[in-house]
């Protein structure tokens, strides 16, 4: 088998819930969806989800890396020796992870569908359900209380708030939401790297009636001494996220034993293989592993999903970013009930195709 060309689509994705975190207000969502062709029955279909706060992305560079640097390298390759393609792209790409995650996915989905077998079986399938949470972006203590029931109402038993402009108000905001919402609710954190050590460290200790499970990139993601400041001095456990890009990154906060968790996105990191060699040091390390995502379309989820399946330590989801998105054609690869993400049972991540007129 062969991979005879690969077709790039630009999907522009509105956000019917537009929302707010640290460093930006997001209102519409732009991934690539690609297309690899081949020269048998099937094609493979994967997302980049390029996020300049994030990967370091812009839209246009993961187009023309795709364009440039991916294309002339995957065509005619066989895709079933993914370690070739990837290894490759690896070097030729290392700043562009959501260009590699994209082609990792793709090249997943196509392993699945030639075996006819669903990637998160494939992977393992150490279980068949996962408790995602559900984000409340940052707004007032109204909106966020009315927001958070209307969400618990859905059935949703794990909420995620964001922070970080404000420690006043994020202080006020998740006592209001938990005494709306009672005891039973899981609350997390996210400050998205809006908080120094000492903000932080106050944050904890006045919003302690909260009862929050964990806070998420407390501070910036180059410090590691900040975040190991708070890791230190609070008894919540503390999660890094945008300060883990890459297994080099996550051997140095191990070892300096800045953070209680990671939050593992597919996106940020380059993709299925690279999160297992990633999960692997922070198993050896004793950290639990959250997997989470972007604003990403459903099938990018779905690809984040069978990760978080696939490993007994991965304990914990944020994988939401698909539930408000406008126009996404990949739709069917999850399903949701109160709360619980379940994947398909279709080869690769569920998704033969997209609809004809997506592909243009």
């Amino acid at each position: 088998m062969r991979i005879l060309r690969m077709e790039v689509v630009h999907l522009a994705m509105p956000l019917s819930q537009p929302y707010t975190i640290a460093y930006e207000r997001i209102a519409h969502v732009d991934n690539l969806l690609v297309r690899l062709v081949t020269d048998g029955p099937h094609v493979g279909l994967g997302i980049s989800a390029p996020d300049v706060g994030v990967t370091g992305e812009t839209l246009s560079a993961a187009r023309d890396a795709l364009r440039d640097v991916v294309e002339p390298l995957i065509v005619g390759s066989d895709p079933l020796r993914r370690a070739v393609v990837l290894e490759a792209l690896d070097q030729a790409l290392p700043k562009q992870p959501s260009v590699r995650a994209c082609i990792d996915m793709a090249l997943h989905d196509l392993l699945g569908k030639i075996a006819g077998v669903p990637v998160w079986r494939m992977l393992g399938g150490y279980r068949d359900r996962m408790v995602t949470s559900v984000t409340l972006g940052i707004t007032g203590v109204e909106p966020a209380v009315a927001r958070a029931l209307e969400f618990m109402g859905d059935g949703f038993q794990v909420l995620k708030l964001k922070g970080g402009l404000d420690v006043e108000r994020d202080i006020e905001v998740v006592l209001a939401v938990r005494a709306a919402v009672g005891p039973h609710i899981e609350l997390r954190f996210d400050a998205n790297q809006g908080y120094d050590a000492e903000m932080a460290h106050a944050f904890h200790l006045r919003a302690a009636a909260a009862d929050l499970s964990m806070i998420e990139q407390p501070t910036p993601a180059s410090a590691l001494g900040e975040l190991r400041k708070v890791t230190r001095s609070v008894a919540l456990p503390v999660m890094a996220d945008e300060s883990v890009l890459s297994l080099a990154d996550a051997f140095l906060f191990a070892r300096g034993d800045a953070m209680d968790m990671i939050n593992l996105k597919l996106v940020k990191v380059g993709g299925l293989d690279a999160a297992l060699l990633i999960n692997g040091v922070a198993r050896a390390a004793g950290l639990e592993v959250m997997v989470g995502c972007m604003d990403e379309a459903e099938l990018s989820i779905a690809s984040g999903l069978a990760f978080a399946l696939s490993r007994p330590n991965v304990e914990f989801a944020d994988l939401d970013g698909h539930f408000d998105l406008l126009n996404d054609p990949t739709v069917g690869c999850v399903h949701l009930e109160a709360g619980v993400l379940f994947p398909s049972d279709a080869p690769g991540f569920g998704l033969a195709d997209v609809p004809d007129s997506a592909a243009v």
